[in-house]
């Protein structure tokens, strides 16, 4: 008998748990890593802060958010700094997502590998307003929990330009952004 849909999402979520205990580059205000989870929660907070400002569907906007690193609860997270274009981080994350989401029903499966499709191409305004974040959130978080000695706050200064500068209110959050950084640069 195969397992009805509760089993099934029960299931997906005790793999998806693992972004609980998949952890970044950055670390938290304790001193310690910062999961992939906290990340997420982080950037839904900041999507919901700046929704009124946002111009853009929240409920897509924060669906989006919840599911743009799910793939990283199976290969982790590869820091930015150290991606490279032969990476092929994309095609890994959506291999990921595939096996993570594959014992899902048919139609919550499709849905969570559409939203990430829609994420990974950022052509809906959605998508941008996703990706903005996502890069001013990490940002943020290296200005909140302290580094390692050798951490370059002058990388952040360039790191998402293409994302932050969408709209009037990225921009804006990216100018006190960048400000802050260069403080913690110096």
């Amino acid at each position: 008998m195969e397992p009805d849909r509760h089993d099934r999402i029960i299931a997906f979520m005790a793999e998806a748990e693992h972004l609980k205990a998949t952890f970044r580059s950055s670390q938290t205000s304790a001193g310690r890593p910062e999961s992939v989870a906290e990340h997420s929660w982080s950037l839904c907070l900041l999507a919901l802060l700046t929704e009124p400002e946002s111009g853009v569907d929240f409920a897509q906007l924060l669906r989006l958010c919840i599911v743009h690193d799910l793939g990283e609860a199976i290969s982790g997270d590869v820091p930015a700094i150290h991606q490279s274009p032969d990476d092929d981080k994309t095609a890994r994350e959506r291999a990921d997502l595939a096996t993570l989401t594959e014992g899902l029903p048919e139609d919550l499966r499709s849905r969570i590998r559409a939203l990430w499709e829609e994420y990974e191409a950022g052509e809906s305004a959605e998508a941008r307003m996703a990706k903005g974040l996502d890069k001013l959130e990490t940002m943020m978080q290296h200005l909140t929990g302290p580094q390692h000695d050798a951490f370059d706050y002058g990388w952040n200064l360039g790191y998402g330009t293409k994302w932050t500068a969408g709209t009037e209110m990225l921009r804006s959050l990216r100018a006190k952004v960048d400000a802050r950084t260069r403080d913690a640069a110096s």
